[in-house]
């Protein structure tokens, strides 16, 4: 049997060279998302056994959708396919759950071995990173939890990629002021009173690009 895999990537190219390549080695694609949210519908729709999911999409970035994905459809694998090779990024995709992390520099010979090992139950991370998780764990421990709730974290993203409380709440699908209780309770968290503060823990802690 195929392995039945779908892939999220905002950028349509992307997404088709891999739909390409993934059918070309044998799995069956079952779906394909332009974002997080579609991402989340899709595997509800499909119940894949790997999703790839580009880390840097908007509305909701590929760790947060990974959350979520292995909450709504525990027996599906997360890859994240990224550009990032730095410790935040590939720390906080680990803390999230994730079973791969690929390089979209490498991703032709890596993905198709890590969808491969994460069907199997492993993790897989692409070569040249392995040694930057290892040395992030020796030279600074585990970055400290992010105090948000999941909810939180996505007020948080549409914050920073700029959205108004109005757009957080239509696009969340809460009323305006429920809206601005979770960036209250943000900036009290994080103790943070500025728009630049968020986007630069934003950054940090990998939901958008700088």
């Amino acid at each position: 049997m195929s392995i039945r895999v779908m892939v999220a990537d905002d950028h349509p190219v992307v997404r088709q060279g891999l739909k390409f390549m993934l059918a070309r080695e044998g799995f069956a694609v079952v779906g394909e998302a332009a974002d997080g949210r579609e991402a989340l519908r899709q595997t509800e729709g499909t119940r894949p056994e790997v999703v790839v999911l580009d880390l840097a999409m908007p509305g909701l970035n590929g760790i947060d959708a990974a959350r979520e994905i292995m909450r709504i459809s525990p027996g599906t694998k997360t890859i994240i396919l990224t550009q990032h090779a730095e410790e935040p990024y590939i720390l906080e995709a680990l803390r999230a759950g994730v079973h791969g992390y690929v390089l979209k520099s490498q991703a032709v010979s890596d993905m198709i071995q890590a969808i491969r090992d994460v069907h199997r139950g492993r993790l897989y991370l692409s070569p040249s990173i392995s040694n930057v998780v290892v040395g992030a764990y020796r030279e600074h421990g585990d970055l400290p939890r992010d105090p948000l709730t999941p909810r939180e974290r996505e007020v948080l993203q549409l914050i920073a990629e700029g959205r108004s409380t109005k757009q957080v709440a239509e696009a969340l699908g809460i009323t305006v002021k429920t809206a601005e209780s979770h960036r209250s309770r943000i900036m009290f968290k994080l103790q943070i009173h500025e728009k630049a503060g968020l986007v630069r823990y934003a950054i940090k802690r990998g939901l958008i690009q700088p």
